[in-house]
């Protein structure tokens, strides 16, 4: 009974990469608060974008989501796992990094309602405080798990639609909820970009120059 335990935990051992986002959590908490000099990268067009407090839901439900992709590709395709949450990591790093010298905030509406989603914009305004926007941490994420499925060999319409869709409600949802302006929103996609086709092109090099490893 110990001995067939000890055996699934190994062979799921690689959910254990799971473990780092509460990690990335913890420290994004610190660096979020205002240094000396914060800059504004809102443009007039950004002010014609309206506040919906309805894409307060799909906002709240990123990290979810997030899990149920990577949960989803570790059950279907081991070497996208992998690469996503290479590039996971990759890209939170350079956005810390970018923080930490090149801070920038969004102005946010006053909400006043007592009906559910104005709760829920108040909460979600009480919990991450409108510092380090650029680049969007939930719009690199989300557009993250496009290239994946997109790249993954488990690919079909299906699975292609429902990744597609939900990401592009996540990443309007940090535009209508005014917690990012379009630069956070262009920064987080080529963020993710730039990481992804680096970290895919390195799994290449490795694969096909190094013997594979038997990976759990």
């Amino acid at each position: 009974m110990r001995k067939d335990l000890i055996s699934r935990l190994r062979k799921h051992q690689a959910l254990a990469l799971l473990l780092i986002f509460p990690l990335l959590g913890t420290i994004y908490a610190a660096v979020n608060k205002p240094h000396s000099t914060v800059f504004h990268l809102a443009t007039p067009l950004d002010q014609k974008i309206p506040f919906l407090s309805v894409f307060a839901i799909p906002y709240a439900l990123w990290i979810f989501y997030i899990y149920a992709c990577l949960l989803y590709l570790y059950a279907k395709d081991r070497r996208v796992y992998y690469l996503s949450i290479g590039t996971y990591v990759v890209s939170t790093l350079i956005s810390y990094l970018i923080y930490s010298v090149f801070q920038t905030t969004v102005p946010r509406p006053i909400v006043t309602g007592d009906d559910p989603l104005s709760q829920l914009v108040r909460f979600i305004y009480w919990r991450d405080q409108p510092y380090n926007c650029f680049p969007s941490i939930h719009v690199f994420s989300s557009y993250l798990m496009m290239r994946a499925i997109w790249n993954s060999k488990m690919k079909n319409r299906l699975n292609v639609a429902v990744i597609y869709t939900f990401s592009f409600t996540i990443i309007l949802s940090t535009l209508f909820m005014k917690q990012h302006v379009l630069a956070d929103v262009a920064g987080g996609m080529l963020l993710a970009e730039v990481v992804f086709r680096g970290a895919r092109r390195t799994q290449i090099i490795l694969t096909t120059q190094i013997k594979p490893l038997e990976l759990p």
